[in-house]
């Protein structure tokens, strides 16, 4: 079965789809939630708009992408607990991360604990942080563990999930939608 070509920004990731498959995910995932900026949740939805069309399977993705997230934040949480503020005010000017900001963050993190990483899964830019700012604030990393696998299996699981049901139909929403 063939899929339709993918519109808007998931044109940039689908060669890579096409190419690697699963292993693009499992990248993309890794890398963007330890911190660095590539468009994981982006391949992530691709990759599930090709399961939709049955060019790979969801449950796979679905798999792929909560191991990934896992693996991600628990290096950015291994980075914030050794590395500490230091390191990340650092490297944080490359990714937009200030002393303020961390600053803000780890109040908010301190009082919200491990609710704010579940969440934090569904927002740009505290997805790829909160691993680094748990680690730095000295939550426990079972904790962490805990917390952080079930915001991956439930980010992981609505976006695996929407981008299955939409499946072929894929154009005609992204052209309704923009």
């Amino acid at each position: 079965m063939s899929t339709p070509a993918l519109p808007g920004i998931f044109q940039t990731v689908e060669p890579l789809l096409n190419h690697y498959g699963y292993l693009a995910v499992a990248l993309f995932v890794t890398v963007e939630d330890f911190g660095i900026p590539l468009p994981g949740e982006t391949i992530l939805i691709a990759a599930a708009l090709f399961a939709g069309a049955g060019r790979l399977n969801v449950i796979l993705v679905g798999v792929v992408a909560t191991l990934a997230a896992v693996v991600g934040d628990n290096i950015g949480f291994a980075i914030g607990h050794f590395g500490g503020r230091a390191l990340a005010l650092r490297f944080g000017k490359y990714v937009f991360l200030t002393e303020e900001r961390l600053d803000k963050a780890e109040n908010f993190f301190e009082h919200h604990g491990g609710k704010i990483i579940v969440v934090a899964r569904f927002i740009e830019g505290l997805r790829q942080a909160n691993g680094i700012v748990a680690g730095i604030s000295g939550m426990h990393w079972r904790r962490f563990l805990a917390f952080n696998a079930l915001g991956a299996a439930l980010w992981a699981g609505v976006w695996v999930s929407l981008g299955y049901l939409a499946g072929n139909h894929i154009t005609t929403i992204y052209n309704q939608i923009t």
